[in-house]
């Protein structure tokens, strides 16, 4: 189980990106937060495996403190704890192989991934990991030559390589078109439902959230202003959160 106990983001500019957020995330939820640009959606996710030093508060991985954890242990929460990027992360003029095996980097030594040192295993497990997203006859091009949403599917099978309990998804279909995008997050779907996945997933528009979300949080500077079933956010509660302006462009 994850919990958010009082948690504070201030950067260096004076901007609170959070303010005293507290929630928890049960085992196999699949949880939506959704928000306006600025709402501090991808610094919530970056403070929980802390990409982003939180200002205060706690972060609880399965009663493992991640906001005290020293460098050793942290590596050891983070192999338990997949991400997958908005813009994909993916070094483009790699192939797609190697990006998928960077997933392993946190049980192998640097030297071993290096020069490139990856067992027979873990290359196995590469490509049943390109099989699952329907890409795996991509396993030796550039990630450059592929489309938006292979890359993004490149960024699930390197999330995967780390057998992750938990998965955060920083907006991970913000940058592709509609099609696409339901495409990538019947995917992400599926790890949730099919291998118990928790998946904490950030998204803009609130007709994804509802059609994969078990729970739905909204955020309003950086405050949660919502938490309950995807039901239970109508239009009319989405207006009262954002405003009529912010309805016409994020409700798609």
């Amino acid at each position: 189980m994850l919990q958010i106990k009082n948690l504070t983001k201030i950067y260096d500019d004076g901007t609170r990106a959070l303010d005293d957020i507290s929630f928890s995330v049960q085992e196999g939820e699949f949880l939506v937060v959704i928000g306006l640009s600025g709402s501090g959606k991808s610094t919530l996710l970056r403070c929980i495996n802390r990409l982003i030093e939180p200002t205060s508060g706690q972060v609880l991985w399965n009663g493992q403190d991640v906001t005290a954890a020293a460098p050793g242990e942290l590596r050891r929460i983070r192999r338990q704890i997949g991400m997958i990027f908005q813009h994909f992360n993916l070094v483009k003029r790699m192939p797609v192989m190697t990006n998928v095996l960077s997933g392993r980097l946190g049980y192998v030594s640097a030297a071993r991934s290096i020069l490139g040192r990856w067992s027979k295993e873990d290359r196995a497990r590469a490509i049943a990991n390109l099989e699952l997203v329907g890409i795996a006859n991509k396993a030796d091009n550039r990630a450059d030559e592929l489309s938006g949403g292979q890359q993004q599917r490149v960024g699930i099978a390197r999330a995967l390589m780390q057998d992750p309990k938990l998965l955060l998804a920083d907006e991970p279909v913000a940058s592709l078109d509609p099609a696409t995008s339901h495409s990538v997050m019947k995917y992400i779907e599926q790890l949730n439902r099919e291998m118990g996945v928790t998946v904490l997933c950030s998204l803009h528009f609130l007709s994804l959230a509802r059609t994969y979300a078990t729970r739905i949080i909204a955020l309003k500077d950086g405050i949660i202003v919502f938490d309950g079933g995807p039901l239970e956010i109508d239009d009319a509660r989405f207006r009262e959160i954002y405003g009529e302006e912010a309805v016409e462009v994020e409700i798609r």
